[in-house]
């Protein structure tokens, strides 16, 4: 048996808001528009990894017990300029710790996003494979 984390599934208050966020700032790619489980989900993906959808808006507005979602580049400044352009990073910087970096930043609906850059030439060895 093997098992391995798919996706992550968010709530969306304006679902065609949040798709066009993740696809043009993110370059998410829809792989599915449809109804599961009685409402409209939208399945992309970003990268490798995938995101889902739901049309519905989030149940509280308080945080809960996930602190954020964790999105791999290769480019950080490229899309913290993007952001920037959108008017979607107004405060803070990338924070730059040598051999990884990372802006935070929220998604529609306050989902936080750490977006990160690892230079696998300089990170530890045990951890190169891991990212």
């Amino acid at each position: 048996m093997t098992t391995h984390l798919h996706h992550v599934h968010v709530f969306a208050s304006n679902l065609d808001t949040s798709v066009a966020w993740y696809r043009d700032l993110l370059g998410g790619v829809v792989v599915f528009d449809g109804a599961f489980a009685g409402a409209r989900n939208i399945f992309m993906k970003i990268g490798e990894g995938r995101l889902h959808l739901y049309d519905q808006p989030p149940r509280e507005t308080s945080r809960s017990s996930v602190h954020h979602i964790g999105i791999r580049t290769d480019d950080l400044a490229l899309i913290v300029e993007r952001l920037r352009a959108a008017g979607q990073a107004e405060r803070g910087e990338i924070r730059d710790f040598g051999w990884w970096r990372y802006f935070m930043c929220a998604a529609p609906d306050g989902v936080l996003l750490e977006l990160f850059e690892i230079d696998t030439t300089e990170a530890p060895d045990d951890l190169v494979n891991y990212f």
